[in-house]
């Protein structure tokens, strides 16, 4: 793959540089309550300890509700709040610079700013993610992939701008910008799709169905940002070293948009959060053994790597959550709040338990000692949850689906053979017309059709599953569109394939929508006969 395709997917659009500039902006003042624009002895430990106490606990309520409140109500989730959202996020902002001036009520302020800037944040995230999922897989993760990237490059950007006008800059004006950014993008996005009209309540088993097979990933990335949280709350005892880590996690960042953009443009890749997780485990437990043996220089690099890490993960729980969106049809604020729920929930309480532990002695053991046994106490109670506990070996457990990144060619066209045959094949059903001597397998074929009984013949279902894989890598379809294309070459109803994968019918539709289209169909009986002669 040359450097010249691998530059032209990093040219970035409204969406990605609006989610460059917003993921920047929350960099500057939201993670991990570190201010690097705010003057240094203003970011006193007390100030920086209730602003991210307010504004994790919000954060992480406001994933819970979401979660909850699309649920029943998922009327207000058809369009987008970016107003609503903003409001918060400016008022937020004016908060933590009143703070600076008003020494009497700064706490006070801290904690308003705190709370309103985790209600904002989480708004903007969901938005994001409303918009990622509304595009088709190819444009949603080429967008949260160079948005991601361009995030670190933005980041390190306002550096160049004098810090005493930043923090004004940052209300004024980058948050106008990346609202403007989404406002656009938006009205390009199409509110009648399943994901966006569905009634979660008249079909309760398909959501069912969906946390039970993707709670394990949630958890996995929780765990990840419970160990991020806790050597957060080491690196926060220093402003400089919050600002340190906050670099290397943008870097972390940039580092993991650009090696799966260019994996991504060489071949197909399939990502698992659980099995990514597993390989990661062993550096978890091993990196928190050291903390109390090594200098205090290894938690400062250790704090950093991790939170790298973490920023991946979250750009992967991202992309899995739009997949999920997409190929079950369900809404994707309550699958994105229930991931956000359960991660961004780990990351405050490990926040809190380090920061509470750093003051802990038990049995004359180093404080620093007894955060690193409970976080590995914890972590592992986590990871053994995760495996599925007790019951793993009395019940198998689903495992939770890939994320999909189709290598980025082009769908090849139907082959010229093909295409000459299937014409040949669908000539003798005009009116009037004979099937010609020989072609009693595809008159077969369609009687089996007809009749509803084609799994009947054990050679002919694997043939059709065989030639379905074919036609999936040909035509780029992704692991959930090839899935319903066979069930419908089966001879199964609507109904019936979405009773199998446990989604609406109208999820269904659109999926056949998609596949009609790229496979240049236009009805189920030339889908039979692609298959049967590709």
């Amino acid at each position: 793959m040359n450097r010249s395709s691998i530059s032209r997917m990093l040219v970035p659009n409204v969406a990605s540089l609006g989610y460059a500039l917003f993921l920047a902006i929350n960099a500057a003042g939201v993670w991990g309550g570190v201010f690097p624009f705010l003057p240094i002895e203003f970011q006193t430990r007390t100030i920086i300890f209730w602003f991210f106490l307010m504004q994790s606990l919000v954060f992480s309520a406001s994933y819970a509700a979401s979660c909850i409140g699309v649920y029943f109500m998922p009327g207000p989730t058809r369009s987008f709040l970016v107003k609503l959202t903003s409001s918060f996020y400016f008022v937020g902002w004016c908060c933590l610079i009143a703070a600076i001036y008003l020494d009497a009520a700064a706490l006070a302020l801290v904690c308003v700013g705190g709370a309103l800037l985790g209600l904002g944040s989480a708004g903007f995230y969901m938005l994001w993610q409303r918009l990622f999922a509304g595009q088709d897989a190819d444009a949603g993760n080429r967008d949260l992939l160079v948005g991601s990237a361009w995030g670190a490059v933005m980041y390190f950007a306002l550096y160049l701008i004098p810090h005493a006008i930043t923090a004004y800059l940052i209300p004024l004006v980058f948050l106008p910008l990346f609202a403007l950014c989404m406002t656009l993008r938006s009205r390009t996005i199409n509110p009648d799709q399943p994901m966006f009209a569905d009634v979660p309540r008249e079909h309760p088993h398909v959501y069912r169905q969906a946390l039970e097979d993707h709670w394990r990933g949630a958890l996995c990335v929780g765990a990840v940002g419970f160990c991020a949280g806790i050597m957060r709350s080491i690196a926060v005892a220093d402003p400089s070293l919050g600002v340190y880590v906050n670099a290397l996690s943008m870097i972390g960042m940039l580092l993991a948009a650009v090696i799966v953009m260019w994996l991504w443009r060489l071949k197909d890749v399939r990502l698992s959060i659980t099995d990514s997780y597993r390989m990661v485990f062993p550096f978890l437990i091993t990196s928190l053994v050291g903390l109390p043996l090594l200098p205090a220089e290894y938690a400062r690099w250790l704090a950093a790597i991790l939170y790298a890490v973490y920023s991946a993960a979250i750009m992967l729980m991202m992309m899995q959550c739009a997949q999920i969106s997409r190929d079950r049809g369900i809404n994707p604020v309550f699958i994105y709040g229930f991931f956000g729920a359960i991660v961004y929930t780990l990351h405050s309480v490990g926040f809190l338990a380090g920061t509470f532990g750093e003051d802990v002695r038990i049995m004359g053991i180093d404080p620093l000692a007894v955060v690193a046994l409970a976080a590995l106490w914890a972590l592992g109670l986590m990871h053994f949850i995760g495996s599925g506990g007790f019951t793993s070996a009395l019940a198998s457990t689903v495992q939770p689906e890939a994320i999909e990144l189709m290598a980025l060619r082009p769908p090849q066209p139907m082959p010229t053979e093909v295409r000459k045959v299937m014409q040949q094949v669908a000539a003798p059903l005009a009116e009037g017309d004979e099937v010609p001597i020989g072609d009693d397998r595809a008159q077969q074929r369609r009687r089996e059709l007809a009749t509803g009984e084609m799994e009947s013949a054990v050679a002919a279902v694997d043939r059709i599953a065989v030639q379905a894989k074919r036609i999936q890598g040909h035509f780029r379809l992704s692991a959930r569109e090839a899935e319903v294309m066979e069930l419908m070459a089966r001879g199964n109803s609507v109904a019936r394939i979405a009773e199998m994968l446990v989604v609406s019918e109208n999820t269904i539709r659109t999926h056949s929508k998609r596949i009609y289209a790229k496979l240049d169909i236009h009805k189920r009986q030339e889908l039979v006969d692609l298959i049967d002669q590709f």
